[in-house]
């Protein structure tokens, strides 16, 4: 019986294959293109992206990617797989005492063996670490170049930082996500270095929770540990990633999500010309310099608005936003990681060391007997 059901769905296979012609038979984008939405997907086999942090975000992002069909999938990590982590979608119990990126090259090559992945047991903020991520992130495509995209998937600042830093010197596009410690809301962010703010350019980004987290503090808890918030936000990443390198829809700049209120708050964030990062501040020279796509106008007969009255007061408006001095109005529903203090300029630091020193010894004598 068995063996009837094996022949009637090799019958099947072999009756979708004849409809579309399909050279990577484990990739699941077929549907793009019998939908028109973009003309090969098979595209999806040249290009490489790296993974960083396989984690709840990161392992479900890994799987998503090798399903579609991913060209070279890069993994770094460098925690091992707990009992603690069968809550995500992806680790199993037999796993446990594995490397993270051990145990996922495991599972992903059973899943799609047509992907090329490489693996590192790492940890990417250590100095000598780095030199070899940034290594590894300018030299490994499937043509020994720049991967086409990096997607962070970890759970610190100090490793969001590392490939911020990596990102913005090498001049690599990479996207930005995160859990909440509630596990009820995550976003994700687009980052072109100099084009849009990098993650040094203001206080990151967070979904508003609208909840008590002294509530969530409890001993020996992973609060952000469910397999739901973890894998909407996967699937927001993979499916950004898609847009991205396959060139359909529009990319999104920064989409948040809240599982309290099902809020999805999105926005556009410009850099910061006084970013901390020189390499950032480089980047947005280089981007300035580069000519802009001029907008075609129609020429009009009159000079006369097309709607005479405007009722409802509709007007377009730039949902951009511009950071300056770590000042930004944020989307509704968004708000930042902490407060940077005001810096003083250098224009204010001198005018206050000038004045220091016109006032002599006697005279500041005699302003503190007055106190």
């Amino acid at each position: 019986m068995s063996a009837q059901k094996n022949v009637v769905v090799r019958e099947k296979i072999d009756k979708m294959s004849s409809e579309v012609v399909d050279t990577n038979p484990y990739s699941r984008l077929m549907a793009l293109k019998r939908m028109g939405i973009v003309d090969n997907y098979e595209n999806i086999r040249n290009y490489t992206v790296a993974v960083v942090g396989v984690g709840g975000v990161g392992s479900v992002t890994a799987e998503m990617l090798t399903r579609c069909g991913i060209g070279r999938l890069i993994l770094f990590d460098y925690d091992k797989v707990e009992l603690a982590n069968m809550n995500r979608l992806f680790f199993q119990p037999h796993q446990s005492g594995l490397s993270k990126v051990e145990a996922a090259a495991e599972t992903l090559k059973h899943i799609n063996p047509d992907v090329d992945i490489m693996t590192y047991n790492m940890n990417i903020t250590t100095v000598d670490n780095f030199e070899l991520f940034t290594k590894i992130l300018t030299t490994s495509n499937l043509s020994n170049g720049p991967v086409d995209l990096v997607l962070s998937c970890v759970d610190n600042f100090e490793a969001r930082f590392a490939i911020n830093s990596a990102c913005n010197e090498f001049n690599l596009s990479w996207f930005e996500s995160g859990v909440s410690e509630n596990a009820v809301s995550g976003h994700i962010q687009f980052i072109i270095p100099g084009e849009t703010a990098c993650f040094a350019c203001a206080p990151p980004l967070i979904v508003a929770s609208n909840i008590d987290e002294k509530t969530l503090k409890r001993d020996g808890v992973c609060a952000a540990s469910l397999p739901t918030t973890m894998g909407i936000i996967a699937g927001f990443l993979v499916q950004n990633t898609l847009k991205h390198l396959l060139q359909f829809g529009q990319v999104t700049n920064y989409l948040g999500y809240s599982a309290l209120t099902d809020f999805f708050p999105t926005m556009s964030l410009k850099p910061n010309p006084s970013c901390d990062d020189n390499q950032c501040r480089l980047r947005q020279k280089e981007y300035a310099a580069k000519p802009k796509p001029e907008v075609a106008v129609e020429a009009k007969e009159e000079d006369q608005p097309f709607h005479e009255d405007n009722e409802w007061g509709i007007s377009l408006v730039d949902e951009s936003v511009e950071v300056k001095d770590n000042k930004i109005n944020v989307a509704e529903g968004v708000t930042l990681a902490y407060t940077v203090p005001k810096q003083e300029s250098v224009e204010e630091c001198e005018e206050a060391t000038s004045s220091n020193k016109e006032i002599s010894l006697d005279e500041l004598m005699a302003q503190m007997k007055q106190i």
